[in-house]
């Protein structure tokens, strides 16, 4: 007689390869997240951020989730993702940033060590305001000539509605 885990095997399998698929299950979620470079140090540079946001694509495509718009400072970047509701968005900016730190280190971009800052912003937004984010996003170097990282980041968490403490904010130069 086969033990009970042998039985369930086929029916567990079944079950966690149909998940991601159950009919009844639609979603909308968009979401715009932004993090900095460890320190706020220049680091991104105009000769490597275009790989480095195509990168960042792959990862989130390999998880199944949508890149909609990627780009960024040399400080700071920030991209808007089309997510699944199965998704957990702190494994997925957890495994952006691992991950993209070993490609910035292997491709010897830099001289010195790279890293993102620990923490990250991610905020929500709905169809009727796609159009306006991903502007947003693709025009940051236009952007941040009249408004530095730290406006824009206050900015997101008063316009959500976020409370904060200062301390717990990145790093900031200024």
């Amino acid at each position: 007689m086969p033990k009970a885990s042998h039985v369930m095997q086929p029916i567990i399998t079944f079950m966690l390869n149909n998940i991601r698929t159950m009919p009844g299950t639609f979603s909308q979620i968009y979401i715009q997240i932004v993090f900095a470079v460890q320190g706020r140090n220049n680091l991104i540079r105009p000769e490597w951020e275009e790989e480095l946001y195509k990168y960042i694509t792959g990862i989130v495509q390999k998880k199944e989730q949508k890149m909609l718009a990627i780009n960024g400072m040399p400080d700071h970047i920030h991209f808007l993702i089309g997510m699944k509701p199965y998704c957990c968005l702190s494994d997925l900016v957890r495994e952006i940033k691992k991950s993209s730190n070993e490609f910035i280190k292997n491709q010897q971009f830099l001289k010195h060590k790279f890293n993102w800052q620990e923490g990250y912003g991610a905020f929500s937004y709905s169809h009727s305001q796609f159009s306006n984010v991903i502007d947003y996003i693709m025009n940051q170097k236009e952007h941040h000539k009249n408004k530095t990282f730290k406006e824009e980041y206050i900015g997101f968490l008063k316009a959500f509605n976020i409370p904060y403490e200062e301390k717990y904010l990145f790093e900031w130069i200024e």
